[in-house]
């Protein structure tokens, strides 16, 4: 069962953190930052492609169950963001196994 977020402000400054990646219209893109404005870039093919928005948008975005994203609009058109969450390794298993062996 997944668990609808709060913000996508949120969760995007837990993405930042855990270094995952978004999506954002299909694209992947593996560079966004977010202070004063969030900024995503992505390439689509050779076109590098720029995405900002302000705070205010980032606030205003709606989370869509079905489709597990959030809709945010720049002013001009909807775009959809899946925050695609990084998974770390664990070595949990190796501790184990030390301390049984």
């Amino acid at each position: 069962m997944t668990t609808t977020p709060q913000t996508l402000r949120a969760e995007l400054q837990t993405a930042l953190t855990s270094h995952s990646m978004l999506e954002i219209d299909g694209l992947h893109a593996f560079e966004f930052s977010l202070d004063e404005m969030l900024q995503i870039e992505s390439m689509d093919g050779r076109e590098r492609k720029v995405w900002r928005f302000s705070l205010a948008q980032i606030d205003s975005a709606q989370f869509d169950d079905a489709l597990q994203s959030w809709v945010i609009n720049d002013g001009n058109a909807d775009h959809r963001i899946v925050v695609l969450n990084a998974f770390a390794a664990s070595d949990e298993d190796e501790d184990e196994e030390e301390e049984q062996g």
